[in-house]
């Protein structure tokens, strides 16, 4: 397939922003307990909305923020200068971090793909338009969806497409596309994967292919795995009584973090269930709808 245009710059020839509308933000501020002379982690800083909120919320606060996306720290580097020194951008995915003993009074973490992720058609994650099947939070990693897609064999894509996207018809979706690749494109893959399901599928409340483009982000990206190394690390990095705040978008997150934060002998669960956004935030800002927050504390 011939396309037209440069599919590494943005479709439009216009600066893409990079702009963080913040999920639950007052009950982020809250689930941490910000306090003045605190430090805190703030471990996906985005385009900063969230350590912006952290920092404003009392007076001499620090924050350390982590993004392994070189744009997302650029526009944070950007939306955050007015606090100078208070805040330290760090270059790495969380999973990776050195981690440094009790040190955090709060710690935060707010998964899931961005929306400037899914605004940006070259970075693949979207099928709305026409992309080279990226997907890669970090561009300097090596895998991407195209690899995934054009070399591995039918049985392990039906497995990540039933395990990260629950499709259940990961074997039918993941035998069409042996028979059709290779792919390039976004469409191209969406487009094979609706002709490969029936037409009251193909027309439900859902494209079809919604489901095996976030698993194929969470394999690309490792996502489960990089979450369940933050769980383990992050409670030593907490401070005597400081709060874990963990913002989840699909069901696989939610039940790791409930888990996890459940069965740590260090932590103290805060949250029952998870806090959910209010109609009025979810009309203001929709990527709310999905968000689930647990908190939890150092004991």
């Amino acid at each position: 397939m011939t396309i037209s245009h440069d599919l590494t710059k943005p479709l439009d020839n216009e600066e893409l922003i990079f702009s963080h509308v913040p999920v639950l933000p007052q009950e982020v501020i809250e689930g941490l307990g910000v306090s003045a002379d605190g430090h805190y982690l703030d471990a996906t800083v985005g385009g900063g909305g969230h350590t912006k909120l952290i920092l404003q919320a009392a007076p001499n606060v620090k924050v350390t923020a982590l993004d392994q996306d070189e744009d997302a720290l650029a526009a944070a580097q950007k939306e955050l200068v007015e606090f100078g020194e208070r805040v330290k951008f760090v270059h790495t995915n969380f999973a990776t971090f050195n981690y440094p003993s009790e040190t955090f009074n709060g710690i935060l973490a707010d998964l899931g793909v961005s929306s400037h992720h899914l605004d940006t058609p070259e970075r693949g994650f979207s099928f709305r338009k026409c992309a080279q099947l990226d997907m890669r939070m970090n561009q300097k990693q090596a895998l991407t969806a195209a690899d995934i897609v054009n070399h591995w064999d039918e049985a392990k894509l039906a497995e990540i497409f039933f395990k990260y996207g629950e499709e259940r018809l990961s074997r039918r979706i993941a035998r069409r596309i042996i028979e059709k690749r290779p792919f390039h494109t976004t469409t191209q893959l969406a487009d094979t994967i609706a002709s490969a399901v029936p037409a009251k599928y193909r027309h439900g409340r859902i494209h079809p292919a919604t489901r095996v483009f976030q698993a194929l982000r969470i394999a690309v990206n490792d996502e489960l795995k990089v979450l369940e190394t933050l769980l383990e690390k992050a409670p030593h990095a907490l401070a005597h009584g400081g709060r874990l705040v963990i913002i989840s978008f699909h069901s696989l997150e939610d039940r790791l973090v409930k888990h996890c934060l459940r069965d740590s002998p260090l932590l103290q669960v805060i949250t029952r269930k998870p806090i959910i956004a209010t109609e009025e935030e979810i009309i203001k800002n929709s990527r709310s709808r999905s968000a689930k927050l647990r908190i939890a504390a150092k004991l």
